[in-house]
Parts: structure tokens; sequence; C-alpha cells
């Protein structure tokens, strides 16, 4: 597998102070991927050795495993787990909000990444604008005080918006509510009885995703979501169908578990509820 990974601490501190610079540069790394020291995931990608091990500690980004001397060892999972993170704190998340977001089972990655190419093209215009002002300043000095170029209220209501759509949403705050007081114990329960179901799910490849035992086991999905999480619907059971498969780090854990496969198979189970139900 190939990653690209922007330097992002430094990419938007870049971003975020353009006054005292006329462009902004950044580079990313394309390298196929093994196990990385956490030394060898901050030269990559720019996050302090001190963040990464504040992460693990915290339970935000835990290393795939640990060598027997006791480094931290992570992968292209962890990689795109980390990435995931920096996005959020961009939108000014939180890190116990982003844990939360992150680890539930209806985040949609690709929806947050979409929003936030939103913002840093936003930003974007908005740096532009201001070098134009910065080389107008130094070619034909200031004529008049226009602070138009400073104002950042449309990046900020953006910036709102997203956070409001990740934060304030029913399920989240249902979500919230259920978990607030888990413990670390409580948290890997539930993520190993989540798993289980698709573990269920992986033994069953070989039937029609029609069959009765597959839908009652989409059923079992279902229940397991609402009493453990949030209310989940038919329509964000069918949302979540779709994003099982629709790759990343959620469709490899699911085939870890269940075998190569057991996404698809599940999402195609769970479509054949959801129309069976309309």
């Amino acid at each position: 597998m190939f990653v690209k990974l922007f330097n992002f601490e430094n990419f938007f501190e870049k971003l975020l102070t353009p006054t005292q610079r006329n462009s902004v540069e950044y580079a990313y790394r394309e390298e196929e991927m093994t196990m990385m020291t956490v030394n060898e995931v901050s030269k990559l990608t720019g996050v302090s050795i001190r963040t990464l091990q504040y992460y693990d500690t915290i339970g935000l980004l835990k290393p795939i495993e640990y060598t027997e001397s006791g480094y931290r060892l992570y992968d292209d999972t962890s990689l795109e787990r980390l990435q995931q993170i920096l996005l959020f704190r961009e939108l000014e998340f939180p890190l116990k909000e982003i844990k939360k977001i992150i680890d539930a089972p209806n985040f949609d990655r690709n929806k947050a990444l979409e929003q936030q190419i939103e913002l840093l093209t936003m930003k974007k215009e908005h740096l532009e604008n201001l070098i134009s002002f910065a080389r107008g300043i130094k070619g034909i000095g200031v004529k008049y005080m226009d602070f138009k170029v400073f104002d950042t209220t449309k990046i900020d209501e953006y910036s709102k918006r997203a956070k409001e759509q990740w934060g304030q949403t029913s399920e989240f705050k249902e979500f919230e509510e259920k978990t607030k007081n888990w413990t670390k114990d409580d948290e890997a329960t539930a993520a190993n009885e989540f798993m289980q179901l698709f573990v269920e799910f992986g033994q069953m490849k070989e039937m029609n995703p029609a069959d009765e035992q597959v839908q009652l086991q989409v059923r079992k999905l279902q229940d397991y979501i609402t009493n453990h999480f949030y209310t989940c619907s038919d329509k964000i059971l069918c949302g979540l169908g779709r994003m099982y498969a629709g790759g990343g780090e959620l469709t490899e854990n699911i085939d870890n578990v269940g075998g190569t496969g057991t996404a698809e198979f599940a999402s195609k189970a769970i479509d054949i509820f959801y129309m069976s139900r309309k």
C-alpha cells in the first residue's frame, strides 16, 4: 500500500501565518509503508515524538504493537488515523471529542475529508489575497486603510458549521451520553464485541446475503449499535453499510477479523435488509 502524507504541522502553521511568507511550501512523501517507529513517524509527518506519545497515553492513536524493548510501532492504518486526527484538529475539536468521533461506528472519513478540502480552499484564497495586498503595499505604498483582506468571517463560519455537523448531531450527543462514564476497559470490550459481529458475518460469506440467518445477523448489528452507541435507524444502518465497504481503515479492520470480502458481504446484506423494510 502507498500512503501520501503532508507535513501537517508545518503546512498548517504556514497557512495560518500568511503575512510572514510569500508562499506556502509543502511536500508529501510517497513511500511503501511497513512498520515504523515513533521516531520515523515523527520525521515523516512533522508531529513531535512527545505528541505521538501523548496520543498513545490518552488512547487517541495507539501503536499497532510494541517491540520487546517497548518501542512503539505504527503501520498504514495508524498513519491514516493520524491524518484524521490532524484534520479535526484544524477544525478546533478538543482531543477528547476527536477520539469519540473517529471511534464512532458512523464516522464518515470521506465526508470529513470533503469538508476539510473546502476549508483549506477558503484558507488558500484568503492567503492569496493577503499576499497580493502585501505586494501592493510594497510596490505603491498604503494609499488607504483597507482591512477587508484580513477578514476571516467566511472561513470561521464554515469551520463552525462543519464542527457543529460532527459534534452536535443527535446521534453524536446520544453516543456521548451513553459513553461518558466508560473506562478504557469498557471501550475495549465494546470494540471487541462490535468486531465480533463481523467475525460472524465472515462465517456466513458463502451464504446468500438475503438468507434469513444473514438478515438476522444484520438486525443483531443494528440492535447492538442502538443499545451501546446511539439509535440506529434503518436509514443510518444503510449509510453505515456503505461505509463498511467504502475502503480505508474501517473496511480493512472488518476484513481482518472476518476475512477478505466480509465488509462487502455485510454491506450487501445491510442493503437488502434496508430495502426489505422500506
